[in-house]
């Protein structure tokens, strides 16, 4: 989950790779995997869709015992905001969703009035004109 991705363990990330837009995203789900490469589009395991992957620079090492390593990636479920906006995350996130606006190579990101399901990028520009 991303309240348990600490940024030292992120900190051999040297670009994110973004698979589609984020721009009208509200929210990313992140979770540190076990991948055998550190740069390439990693395999996807999970219901739904990977929004993008992180890259890591030459300093950083694999796993003694597997040989793997761990490299953040960027998905959505099937029942998230943005493909079912009425649904269980109308409101709030899951515990691993952060605004992806704030994300950035070894910064683990974090959770806004946008993910959170409040008011939006638009909704705040109309609010800002009034």
């Amino acid at each position: 989950m991303s309240s348990l991705i600490e940024e030292d363990e992120i900190r051999h990330e040297v670009a994110l790779v973004w698979l589609e837009s984020v721009d009208e995203l509200d929210y990313v789900r992140q979770s540190l995997d076990r991948l055998p490469t550190r740069r390439g589009k990693p395999a996807y395991h999970r219901d739904g869709r990977m929004i993008g992957y992180a890259r890591l620079g030459p300093r950083a090492r694999p796993s003694r015992s597997s040989g793997t390593f761990r490299r953040r990636v960027f998905w959505l479920l099937p029942h998230d905001r943005d493909t079912d906006p009425d649904g269980l995350y109308a409101t709030g996130t899951p515990a691993e969703a952060v605004d992806p606006r704030t994300l950035a190579p070894g910064v683990k990101g974090r959770k806004t009035e946008r993910s959170k399901g409040g008011m939006g990028v638009e909704e705040h520009r109309n609010e800002n004109r009034r």
